[in-house]
């Protein structure tokens, strides 16, 4: 074999003699088999991080959950063992604006729910958007290849008969 035909040590396909279209023609295919290369190995970790952070979320949720119980728990604790709580009575005058007090923070975690439902279908309605508008990116660079490949062929075409009617003349 002579040492024009050899292979590159670099990329295999790459031959010393080939031509700049071969060149070309294998840089691009060397470039979509990287960016492929790269997506798919992006796409095999995903899951895991995913994974993860629904697992931080759901101990963050508990941490909080068990922070709530445990400080009404020590309150009320501190309230029943400490005398002068026991001996605490509220009167008929009070106990109006205890109840008060009490529908007042029942309508505003009710409220609050609601509220988080809202953001909630609001944030899943955007992601569906953005999903949609993802898929609506794919189709335009699709549409849009599609049509500089007509271009090029176009251009290709009659540059070669220009070129040809060019020589025709001289």
């Amino acid at each position: 074999m002579s040492s024009d035909n050899r292979t590159s040590r670099d990329n295999p396909r790459v031959t010393k003699d080939a031509s700049a279209t071969t060149v070309g023609t294998t840089l691009f295919d060397v470039a979509n088999e990287n960016f492929t290369k790269l997506i798919n190995e992006s796409a095999k970790v995903q899951p895991e991080y995913a994974q993860a952070i629904s697992n931080l979320q759901q101990e963050y949720i508990e941490a909080s959950r068990n922070a709530i119980q445990t400080t009404t728990s020590v309150q009320k604790q501190f309230a029943n063992s400490n005398s002068n709580f026991n001996n605490l009575i509220v009167s008929d005058t009070a106990a109006p604006y205890i109840q008060g007090l009490i529908k007042q923070s029942n309508d505003s975690t009710n409220n609050i729910i609601r509220m988080a439902d809202i953001n909630h279908q609001l944030t899943i309605n955007v992601l569906n958007a953005l999903r949609e508008n993802v898929k609506n990116y794919s189709r335009t660079v699709e549409a849009t290849a599609e049509f500089n490949s007509n271009l090029a062929k176009a251009w290709a075409s009659s540059y070669s008969s220009i070129q040809h009617q060019f020589n025709k003349g001289q």
